[in-house]
C-alpha cells in the first residue's frame, strides 16, 4: 500500500526546507526517521546508545545521527537541536529522561516540541513542561486497526484533525465509465476529489471531463461524516 502522507507530500528527491530532530532511536523514533527521510525532509536522529546512532546511519534513514544524552541542555545545545524548529522525542519507556529532554527543549524555544507518551499519567506531565503534541503510538495503532475492520474500502487515511480526513478509495462500480463532473462529489456528497491514481500514475486536481473507472483509485477530501455517508451510498467494498 503507497503511504498517503509520502504520495501527496514527498518531495521526489528534493530536499524539503523544514529540517527534523529525533531524539530516541527505538521502533518508534526510527519509525518517524524513516518515514520523513523517505519524505525528503533532511532528519538529525539521536540517541544516548551508540549501537542505535550507528544502525540508523547504516540503514540510511537519517542524513545525520549522534550520540548523546537528551537530559544534559548542554549536549543538546552543542549538538544544534536547539536551532530546529520540530523536535520529536520518542523516548517512551523511560519517564524521566521523556520529560526532562522535553523541558529542555522547551526551556531553549524551540517552537514545536512532539513527545511520546507510554500512559496517561506521562501525557499530563509531558504537557505540563510544555510539549506542544503528544502522541500515544500504540493506542492511535489500535485506533487505525478498529477503523481498517470497520472500513475495509479506504485503502489508506490522513487525518488532518478529528473531523477531517484526506482517504484514498476504489472507484465504485457506479461511477464506472463516468466523468469527474458527472458523479457530482461535491455537490452529492461534500467530498473533494484532489488526485487519481491509475495505471501506476498519480494525476493531481483530475479535469472534470477525466473518466472514472472501477479499479482505479480515487483520493479524497472531506468531512468523516460525508465520507461514511459516500462509503455507504455506493456500498464500496
Amino acid at each position: 500500500m503507497v503511504n498517503l502522507g509520502a504520495m501527496l507530500f514527498r518531495g521526489r528527491g528534493v530536499k524539503l526546507s523544514q529540517q527534523f530532530a529525533v531524539i530516541g532511536l527505538g521502533r518508534f523514533g526510527r519509525g518517524v526517521c524513516e518515514t520523513l527521510h523517505g519524505m525528503g525532509y533532511e532528519v538529525l536522529g539521536s540517541d544516548n546508545q551508540e549501537r542505535l546512532v550507528n544502525q540508523v546511519l547504516q540503514d540510511h534513514i537519517v542524513d545525520h545521527a549522534i550520540q548523546l544524552d537528551a537530559t544534559d541542555p548542554q549536549a543538546l545545545k552543542e549538538a544544534g537541536i536547539f536551532e530546529f524548529e520540530t523536535v520529536i522525542v520518542a523516548i517512551g519507556n523511560h519517564l524521566d529522561a521523556s520529560i526532562i529532554t522535553t523541558l529542555n527543549l522547551k526551556e531553549a524555544g524551540v517552537p514545536k516540541v512532539i513527545a511520546k507518551a507510554s500512559s496517561e499519567v506521562h501525557k499530563k506531565l509531558l504537557e505540563r513542561v510544555g510539549a506542544d503534541r503528544v502522541v500515544f503510538p500504540e493506542y492511535e495503532a489500535g485506533c487505525e486497526l478498529a477503523r481498517s475492520l470497520t472500513r475495509p474500502a479506504i485503502l489508506d487515511c490522513l487525518n488532518l484533525d478529528p473531523q477531517k480526513s484526506i482517504v484514498e478509495v476504489k472507484v465504485p462500480e457506479a461511477f464506472h465509465g463516468r466523468t469527474v463532473a458527472e458523479v457530482e462529489l461535491r455537490s452529492r456528497y461534500g467530498l473533494n476529489l484532489i488526485a487519481l491514481r491509475f495505471d501506476d500514475k498519480f494525476e493531481i486536481n483530475p479535469s472534470p471531463s477525466q473518466k472514472l473507472h472501477q479499479g482505479d483509485i480515487m483520493v479524497v477530501i472531506g468531512d468523516n461524516n460525508d465520507i461514511e455517508r459516500f462509503l455507504r451510498s455506493q456500498h464500496v467494498h
